[in-house]
Formats: C-alpha cells, sequence, structure tokens
C-alpha cells in the first residue's frame, strides 16, 4: 500500500485505496516534452475512468489543487513542482463505426494523438490529416482546439466525454457547447478546471478529399495534382521535421513545448498602426485575414524582428535553429530560464510593435 495512502483510515475512502496507485514526490520533468520542472506532491497516474474519478475525489477531500496532465507536450512545470496532485490521464482505446459518408471515432483521452491521425489516414478518413505530427494525447486536443497547416480539431469534434472535477459526475458536451476559438474552448476559457476530458469523438468524411489550403503544403506536394491523404500526411511530417516539430530525442531543437506563442488576431485598424511602425524600420508586416475586420499576424515573424532569431541562445535555453516560436531546453535549462526567455521576447515585441503576444503552453506550479 503507498505510504500517502496508509494514512487514510476513513471507511469511504477504502476502496480507492485498493484500486487506485498513489506516488508521492514523482519527477515531473521527463514527463513533459520541454524537460523541465520539480515534483509532483501526489502522482495518480489513471487507467479507468474509476481511478480518474478516486483521484480527483481524493484531492477534494484534502483540498488539494490538481493539475491533469496528458503527453506533457504543451507545459511548462516550475522548478518547485506542484504542490497537489497531478493526474496522469492514460486512458486507452479506440471504437469506430461508419455512418453514410463518416466514419465516427471515439477515443480515449489517453490514445497518443499521432499514431491516431495515422490510423484515420490508413483507412480512408480525412479531416486531421494535416494535424499529423503533433505530439500529445487526444484529451489534450480539444482543449485549446489544436490546429495546423489549415485544419483544427474542432471542424471534426461532435462530442467530449468529461468528467465534473467537482461533482464527479460524467457529463457529454457538443461542439457548440465547447465554445471552439482560435486556439481556445471553453475548457481553456470559461470552464478551465472544471472538468477533466475522458474521450473524444471525432466525424471523419470516408474517402475523402485531403484539405490543401496551406501553402507550405502545396509547396511540400510539388507536382502532385491530386494527393493522397496518405501524400498529405507525408508532406505535413516532412514539414514538421525540417523544423524540428517531431520528437527526436537526437534532435535538441525538438526538446520543447511546440510553437510558444500564438499568432496574435488583431483588428484592421490595429494592424495599420503595426504595419506603420514596421514600415519605418523598413520591414513589411506580413499578415492573413482572420475575419471581416481582423487580421491574423505570424507571432515567428515578431520573435525574429524583435531582435530573437533562429538558433539564438542564452546558456540553456534558446530558440530552435528551425522555428522561430519554438523556445528550447539546449540541456540542464530550468523552468526559470524557460520563463525569463519568455518574459524578454514578450517585452521586446511589445516595445517593437505594440503587440502583446499570448503563450501558448501551460503553466504548472507557477
Amino acid at each position: 500500500m503507498p505510504r500517502a495512502a496508509r494514512k487514510t483510515h476513513e471507511a469511504q475512502h477504502l476502496y480507492w485505496l485498493f484500486t487506485m496507485i498513489l506516488r508521492e514526490q514523482v519527477r515531473l520533468a521527463p514527463l513533459t516534452t520541454l524537460g523541465v520542472g520539480g515534483p509532483a506532491q501526489y502522482f495518480v497516474e489513471a487507467t479507468t475512468v474509476a481511478e480518474v474519478r478516486e483521484g480527483l475525489e481524493f484531492a477534494k477531500d484534502r483540498n488539494l489543487p490538481e493539475f491533469v496532465l496528458g503527453g506533457g507536450s504543451n507545459v511548462v512545470v516550475a522548478d518547485e513542482g506542484f504542490a497537489g496532485l497531478v493526474l496522469k490521464i492514460s486512458l486507452r482505446g479506440i471504437e469506430s463505426h461508419n455512418h453514410v459518408k463518416f466514419r465516427f471515432y471515439r477515443v480515449a483521452a489517453g490514445e497518443e494523438w499521432d499514431p491516431f491521425v495515422a490510423r484515420a489516414v490508413e483507412e480512408g478518413c480525412a479531416g486531421v490529416e494535416c494535424l499529423s505530427g503533433i505530439p500529445g494525447t487526444v484529451g489534450g486536443t480539444p482543449v485549446q482546439n489544436v490546429g495546423a497547416y489549415g485544419q483544427d480539431v474542432s471542424e471534426t469534434i461532435v462530442g467530449v466525454k468529461t468528467i465534473n472535477r467537482h461533482s464527479l459526475e460524467v457529463v457529454d458536451f457538443n461542439p457548440v457547447q465547447c465554445a471552439f476559438g482560435y486556439r481556445s474552448s471553453m475548457f481553456h476559457s470559461t470552464a478551465e478546471q472544471r472538468y477533466v476530458i475522458l474521450s473524444v469523438e471525432f466525424r471523419l468524411r470516408r474517402d475523402g478529399a485531403p484539405t490543401l489550403t496551406y501553402p507550405d503544403v502545396r509547396r511540400a506536394l510539388g507536382s502532385v495534382a491530386e494527393p493522397s491523404l496518405r501524400q498529405v500526411r507525408d508532406a505535413v511530417l516532412g514539414i514538421r521535421r525540417s523544423k524540428s516539430m517531431v520528437l527526436d530525442p537526437d534532435d535538441e531543437n525538438s526538446h520543447s513545448a511546440g510553437s510558444f506563442f500564438k499568432n496574435p488576431i488583431v483588428t484592421q485598424r490595429k494592424y495599420d498602426t503595426i504595419a506603420e511602425k514596421a514600415q519605418l524600420r523598413n520591414l513589411a508586416m506580413p499578415s492573413y485575414p482572420a475575419g471581416d475586420g481582423w487580421r491574423k499576424l505570424p507571432a515567428g515573424w515578431l520573435v525574429e524582428h524583435a531582435g530573437f532569431a533562429k538558433g539564438y541562445t542564452r546558456g540553456a535555453v534558446g530558440i530552435s535553429s528551425r522555428h522561430s516560436l519554438a523556445i528550447v531546453n539546449r540541456g540542464g535549462a530550468t523552468a526559470a530560464d524557460i520563463v525569463a526567455l519568455k518574459d524578454d521576447i514578450q517585452a521586446r515585441v511589445r516595445n517593437e510593435f505594440g503587440i502583446e503576444l499570448e503563450p501558448e503552453p501551460v503553466f504548472v506550479g507557477f
């Protein structure tokens, strides 16, 4: 029996003592792609819904904060660690069925994302092929409405099954209720810290054509007029590898949390002001349409032109030599090192262009 568990004798806690494995002072850095951070005070790896519920009940009974950990690809853990319960979601399983032109997949939150994408592509189902190579687990994808190369997961999600952290009841949400936005959802905003995602249901197009809206993907495909889903997946994986955005233990550039900053979306008026500032430096500010009266700015361009070029190094941290939005751990970095560089980048972009860059990763224990 775990040492912490022996401290509990009340009858109402006997059940979880024999099903949930509770550990103390578990190092979190090895469980993240960035590789920084201290230990969790308590740690549970949940492989069943019952264990998720028991973990939440354990924290609730002791008034402990909880953090839900998936693949660790989008988090920065404080050097002091996390004074509470870290609940690692390791639920497994994929169910599928066909209906007319679509195939529905119900995927457990602990399944790794890219193997699911590979399976969908192999089965001729379109809708997630441009999201190939993204690290992490399925349960994390709805939280920030993960997207890349012209696709967002919100375009294919038809349902999210969760458990309410307070009532411990299972609750289902449809896409409208999820309130998806650009790199956001209710799970990352209005309902943050209220639900734990158990599974996600996707609706993909059977024998569907791949998405080809992103210029980089088109260029990577060259003269292929009507590429297959497999060819698009391979092209996306190639692009991501060229930017060190596919996990590779031998590539120091891949020891990151992915794109560290979101692409800012601003009004046309704000864009005009920024473009004027850029013009004073003989720079042409790029932008992309983002809806009526709005423009999306490339955060990578802002970072580079604020003085943080690809390959920038400051001790054990730096900017990827292949991707200007990736802050990397070059070996031995601390969370404080990562945050200090983040703060400096934000300050420089703010001073140079009047833009506040918003980080993408979740900060834990700060």
